[in-house]
């Protein structure tokens, strides 16, 4: 879905909601959309069920929590706002192409 500033951050040992989250961009709401979309089927196609999702109508940030991993897909504006790889990576952090 060509997400943009995909970053995985381990949360091993910081909280207990999950391990990791993964924060990723999308170029405009129906961006966004599309790639929470594609997000929700690989991961129900993985197996994964009872989903939780929220965000999804406005399009600006759609959080999809899958249990271990949370999953952020923002408008870069948003992310920038929210900035949520610097309040929780701390160093650990890995960038992945898109």
């Amino acid at each position: 879905m060509k997400a943009e500033d995909t970053v995985t951050i381990d949360l091993t040992g910081k909280t207990t909601i999950a391990d990791a989250m993964v924060v990723t961009s999308g170029r405009s709401n129906r961006h966004v959309g599309a790639v929470a979309d594609s997000v929700i089927e690989g991961l129900e196609k993985a197996g994964l069920r009872g989903l939780h999702v929220e965000g999804k109508r406005n399009g600006d940030w759609v959080l999809i929590d899958a249990g271990d991993i949370i999953v952020h897909v923002f408008r870069p504006e948003v992310r920038a706002f929210y900035n949520l790889e610097k309040m929780w990576a701390s160093g650990t952090r890995s960038r992945k192409a898109s």
